[in-house]
């Protein structure tokens, strides 16, 4: 498929009329071609004939397509019968510069007639939207005549194993009924810098409408489909999930599941793994929507400790539990596997940004006199950015934390005896968090879910504890309990209040606008995905285990200047705007492109709580703290953080903390 593209880019044109040109804005502006538009914004002329007349023609004659809408009829090989006002009708929302620029937009409105979609289905928007998309990915694989994303391509967002609400595939409603509008990119085809026409047909004339003829014509809905396997899939894991609360867990790990997965960069279960068995003792069993019995490994709410050697899978069955959080396709190995909804992976980031978070519980009475309910610093150590992160978990409504020992800083977790001997309590201002947890569920209601394999420090506090042994998971907590020692009484959990954005110049940097300059500047952006640029600030969100695909970093940067715009706490700006994402669809985005996939509102928060240039409005006072997003903006105390001579409270603090 690829050598034949090339050999059709590569097709020499001939000679060309007069009519064709290279185009000339000012000569050709107002000239009729093929494909003017007629009533209600179709082109006349059909898009085969356009892009004949558009054929060795400057590149940037392609923007004569962009806004027209062009009826998808059969083709060579498509087999016919579809009536025109039935025809998906294909529009270009956006046309690339030239061939090196990011591929053109274009957007599909497929009426439900032509799918044979119908009832039932239709309540199910997100896994029947999730399947059609990746029946559309493997279409584009069997038909387009290239991969990637250069001259020539067709593409559309490929889905991981995580069913998740994406803007490839939407339901929107059209004047005779609703649509399903599907987002694709396309590379268009160049010839040097001329448009090859003869490419372009081949392209929109001839793959397109087979990969949208293949994917989503009369689509098998029968009770053994994989669309119905898929949708039932789904809807026993929502099922599941919602069950945990009342029975008292927050996880569920099924008999028979393969957490392991192939590898350290791949998604993919291992081949011959072993299968997961649960101890009788955690053995929980259900009945799924689907009719379904399900067995598996019920994980308690209250402080469970996950122990064990190395490499028996400790860390496996925390993955498991972080993705659990996401429902999975059939034959992923995890799809029977579900933590409740706003689980929460904390771990230690030297170097991260914290603004006006309160950590006393944590960090308290430092020597510089450094005010920990309100803390700020640009340059956190391990245990006040774990400490932060799990203080901003818990605003943004996380009722289960996930921590593994060894992503964790060690003066964070635990303060053995020896050390508490040798430093009195009064002069050790770090509260560990083994000292915190018990309060942290009995006073509020936040499980943990930990990992340990050096230390039995949590043993003491753990409601359970569970030994992978091999893969397989054995109930010790009866033999754990033997060797526990008494537990101290702890101090209340003082669970702060949330914190609410200052409105000021970062805001609005946040919203992609530049006072100062008088201009508007680019919005924020997702580089990959653990990077988003807002400004000159890059967001780093390499610590977010649980956002999982870079079209989700791409909706969050989307999401920011939203957020940004709204009143009130930030967790609750996060809310609402993810909220209304949910109800009225990707439609209340001001841009809408094709590789957006919604993230919780933990990871929206995380980016936000990351940003360096975030300012919070001080309790009861109007002041704020923070940095800001730009040289031009910063205030004056941003400037003596680039003195080598200045250094500021939270830097001496910092300092203090990681003096020997």
């Amino acid at each position: 498929m690829a050598s034949t593209l090339r050999k059709l880019c590569g097709m020499s044109t001939g000679h060309r009329s007069e009519d064709n040109r290279r185009y000339n804005p000012d000569r050709d502006r107002g000239r009729r071609h093929a494909g003017d538009r007629g009533p209600q914004g179709r082109a006349r002329g059909g898009l085969r004939e356009l892009l004949e007349t558009l054929d060795g023609a400057g590149y940037g004659s392609y923007r004569q397509l962009r806004g027209r809408a062009f009826p998808i009829t059969g083709t060579s090989g498509v087999p016919g019968g579809v009536p025109r006002c039935e025809a998906p009708v294909l529009t270009v929302d956006h046309v690339q510069a030239d061939p090196y620029a990011p591929p053109s937009a274009l957007r599909i409105d497929v009426p439900l007639t032509f799918t044979g979609i119908t009832g039932e289905l239709l309540t199910t928007p997100v896994p029947l939207r999730d399947w059609l998309g990746r029946a559309v990915a493997g279409a584009l694989t069997r038909h387009s005549p290239r991969g990637g994303r250069g001259s020539g391509s067709l593409h559309i967002d490929i889905p991981g194993p995580e069913i998740l609400d994406r803007s490839s595939v939407t339901v929107v409603p059209g004047p005779d009924g609703e649509l399903l509008r599907v987002r694709m990119q396309a590379g268009l085809p160049a010839h040097g810098r001329r448009v090859n026409g003869t490419a372009a047909v081949e392209l929109l004339c001839g793959v397109l409408p087979h990969v949208v003829h293949d994917a989503l014509h009369d689509i098998d809905t029968g009770a053994s489909s994989p669309l119905r396997q898929h949708v039932t899939c789904w809807r026993d894991q929502e099922y599941l999930r919602s069950q945990l609360p009342d029975l008292g867990l927050v996880g569920f790990l099924a008999d028979g599941a393969v957490l392991p997965r192939a590898a350290g960069n791949s998604q993919e279960p291992l081949d011959g793994a072993l299968p997961l068995t649960s101890p009788a003792s955690l053995r929980t069993r259900m009945t799924l929507p689907s009719g379904r019995t399900v067995t598996g490994m019920g994980v308690p709410s209250g402080v469970t400790l996950i122990v064990g050697g190395g490499y028996h899978g400790k860390s496996t069955v925390l993955k498991a539990l972080e993705r659990g959080v996401y429902d999975h396709v059939p034959g992923d190995g995890r799809e029977l596997c579900v933590t409740v909804a706003d689980a929460t992976a904390l771990r230690a980031e030297d170097g991260r940004s914290v603004t006006g978070t309160d950590i006393s519980a944590f960090l308290r009475d430092l020597p510089s006199g450094t005010d920990t309910t309100f803390f700020s610093t640009t340059n956190a150590s391990g245990s006040t950015s774990q400490a932060a992160s799990l203080v901003e978990a818990c605003e943004a409504g996380a009722s289960c934390l996930l921590i593994d020992e060894d992503t964790s800083a060690t003066n964070f977790m635990i303060r053995d005896a020896r050390m508490r001997a040798l430093v009195p309590a009064d002069r050790e201002p770090v509260t560990p968090l083994v000292d915190r947890v018990r309060p942290l569920f009995d006073d509020h209601g936040v499980s943990t879910v930990l990992v340990a394999g050096g230390s039995g420090a949590f043993i003491d506090v753990a409601d359970t504890v569970i030994m992978l042994d091999a893969y397989r998971p054995v109930d010790v907590t009866d033999r754990a309990a033997e060797l526990a020692g008494p537990v101290p009484a702890g101090a209340a959990f003082p669970l702060p209040g949330g914190r609410t954005p200052a409105a000021g110049p970062a805001s609005t940097a946040a919203q992609g606008g530049n006072r100062d300059r008088g201009r508007r500047s680019r919005p924020p952006r997702a580089r990959d995905l653990d990077t988003i640029q807002v400004g000159d600030d890059e967001i780093d969100l390499s610590a977010c285990s649980q956002l999982v695909d870079a079209s989700q970093t791409r909706a969050v940067a989307a999401l920011l200047p939203l957020i940004a715009a709204e009143p009130g706490p930030l967790s609750s700006r996060a809310r609402r705007v993810h909220d209304r994402i949910t109800t009225d669809g990707w439609d209340r985005l001001p841009r809408v492109t094709g590789s957006l996939a919604l993230p919780r509102v933990h990871e929206i928060t995380a980016a936000v709580n990351r940003w360096r240039g975030l300012r919070i409005q001080r309790p009861g006072l109007s002041q704020a703290t923070g940095s800001v997003d730009s040289p031009a903006l910063r205030d004056p105390q941003q400037h003596h953080r680039h003195d080598p001579g200045h250094q500021s409270p939270e830097s001496r603090a910092d300092a203090e903390e990681r003096r020997p």
